[in-house]
């Protein structure tokens, strides 16, 4: 009974060293207008992206430019790598995980070409969105600047 008093908190970290960009400053109307929900990009300085949270995968497109994961607390986490990169059909990305592979924070998720990435796509800006808003009290996003991989940058306080 105590326990839906209980503050309930998920953290997601940054998946490479790079950038933080604001969502509404992606070149991309679904994300900037956060219709497939709240979080942060952040332009990679690496080429190995990391899983930004703790969970199951539940979806990793054939393409290999995003994937989505659920949280034990049942945060759905979409990482997008790059802008418009579904366009490139799969080149530039091998991934490192398939659907129902358990990730913990810091698990190789994909290995990207950066430099075919940056010359192809629209933008490389990558963004970590929480897909199920409806589960979210409160998100913070606590980096606004340069970010190495694995530090903590948003901090969600679920119902």
């Amino acid at each position: 009974m105590l326990d839906m008093f209980k503050k309930k908190t998920e953290y997601l970290f940054a998946p490479f060293a790079g950038k933080i960009v604001k969502l509404q400053d992606l070149n991309d109307e679904a994300f900037a207008k956060k219709i497939l929900g709240d979080g942060i990009a952040v332009d990679p300085e690496e080429n190995i992206v990391k899983s930004p949270c703790a969970g199951e995968v539940v979806q990793v497109f054939t393409t290999g430019h995003a994937l989505g994961i659920q949280t034990d607390l049942g945060l759905e986490v979409l990482v997008h790598i790059g802008i418009n990169t579904i366009k490139l059909n799969g080149k530039g990305f091998t991934k490192k995980i398939k659907n129902g592979d358990r990730v913990e924070v810091g698990t190789p998720l994909i290995e990207i070409d950066l430099e075919y990435i940056k010359e192809n796509a629209d933008a490389i800006s990558t963004p970590l969105v929480i897909t199920n808003m409806d589960k979210v009290k409160n998100i913070k996003i606590l980096k606004n600047e340069n970010v190495e991989a694995g530090e903590k940058i948003i901090e969600v306080e679920l119902y």
